[in-house]
């Protein structure tokens, strides 16, 4: 027997290939370009700490209802539509936080930058997808890691613009507009057609699929968005209580104590960089549930004997264990039969952002009830919860060779 060599990808797969990550980078540093801002709009719009932070909380809350919608957008106006314009609609509306007057307004804005960006993180993904199809091998993970790239740049771009005094409605438009630009470039070099157009053809004979849910469709669906909060979840944690765990129970300083959250997103980077060899060697599931136990173990041992280096090393584990969860429960649920083009991808982003969203209220109320040692035990269970329930992923997909 003589193996079989995969093709080597289309000049037009390349280039869709080079658009998508672009997109991607695009929609991580739009976001961050804001939040190094944040202070400036607390002091500008005189508001308490709990006015923000529920002005803030409209963002998830836009994309928990926006998210309902991108399936739909997918289908009217196809993958790539949505995600080059949504950029454009993203940036928009964070120009838009320069003009905000009140704290009510700030929310709406966010609302609707939320909205727009659930619709752009899922077209991506589906675009992103197509072009994995072509390459006949793992790439997606890639693709989340220039995202994260791209939210560095942005943080980098928005703390050099606050430090540098550049009025917000100066630094917002210049970068909205560079990023919008830079998204319609890349638009032009998308994949063209249907979104099913690089699917593998149905055999001869074979009924045609039906758009319906089935309860095995939706136990699955529920699976694969509960793989999604796990990944949230983790990385909430890095975000939300990472600084918080080695100022308050380590003692740390607090240049110290910001290393947690880099640590943790340095390590999901690296990860998501190198994910699709290690998916291509091994197959998805077997790397998501090793990456789960990797995650439970390097954080459990940083919470039995806890240390300033062993915390931090717990926080990289539980990031390069999770690097890979989430693009693997976007792949797999984007691969099930009988569902609507996009319909899957839009359940398990629309998951993934409500553990965004009740993540950090669920941890603060077990760490105020007994202590936040107590609370981060949350990524262990994360960890164990990606073992188990990481038999559901797909571990080689048909079409990829």
């Amino acid at each position: 027997m003589t193996a079989t060599v995969a093709a080597a990808p289309s000049q037009q797969a390349r280039r869709a290939r080079i658009a998508v990550a672009v997109l991607f980078l695009t929609n991580g540093a739009l976001f961050s370009n804001v939040v190094p801002r944040y202070p400036e709009l607390k002091e500008t719009l005189d508001v308490s700490n709990a006015l923000l932070g529920t002005a803030l909380a409209a963002g998830p809350l836009g994309a928990l209802t926006g998210g309902l919608f991108a399936s739909a957008a997918i289908r009217r106006f196809r993958s790539s539509r949505s995600a080059a314009f949504g950029i454009v609609t993203v940036a928009a509306a964070f120009l838009l936080v320069a003009f905000a007057p009140t704290w009510w307004a700030l929310g709406l804005v966010l609302f609707a930058a939320g909205a727009a960006d659930a619709i752009v993180d899922v077209a991506q993904n589906a675009h992103g997808l197509r072009v994995q199809r072509l390459y006949g091998r793992s790439i997606v993970n890639s693709f989340h890691g220039v995202w994260s790239i791209g939210a560095v740049l942005g943080g980098l771009m928005g703390s050099a613009a606050a430090g540098l005094r550049i009025p917000l409605v100066v630094h917002l438009a210049v970068a909205g507009a560079l990023f919008s630009v830079v998204a319609l470039v890349a638009y032009r070099f998308m994949l063209p057609g249907p979104e099913d157009a690089e699917r593998a053809e149905p055999a001869t004979g074979s009924a045609p699929a039906r758009h319906a849910l089935t309860w095995a469709l939706v136990r699955m669906l529920a699976a694969l968005g509960a793989l999604a909060a796990f990944g949230a979840l983790v990385e909430d944690a890095g975000a939300s209580w990472g600084a918080l765990f080695l100022t308050d129970y380590l003692s740390a300083g607090a240049a110290t104590a910001g290393l947690a959250f880099v640590s943790l997103q340095v390590a999901m980077t690296v990860g998501r960089l190198l994910g699709d060899r290690a998916v291509d060697r091994f197959g998805q599931r077997t790397v998501v549930r090793a990456g789960g136990a990797l995650a439970a173990a390097g954080m459990g041992f940083a919470l039995v004997w806890p240390s300033v280096p062993s915390a931090l090393a717990g926080f990289a584990l539980a990031g390069l264990g999770t690097a890979t969860l989430v693009p693997a429960a976007m792949h797999t649920a984007d691969e099930l039969p009988g569902l609507a083009h996009g319909l899957g991808l839009t359940v398990v982003s629309w998951v993934l952002r409500i553990g965004f969203l009740l993540s950090p209220p669920l941890v603060g109320l077990v760490a105020d009830h007994s202590s936040l040692r107590v609370g981060l035990l949350s990524v262990v269970a994360a960890g164990i919860g990606t073992l188990l329930l990481g038999r559901v992923l797909l571990n080689r997909n048909p079409d990829l060779r």
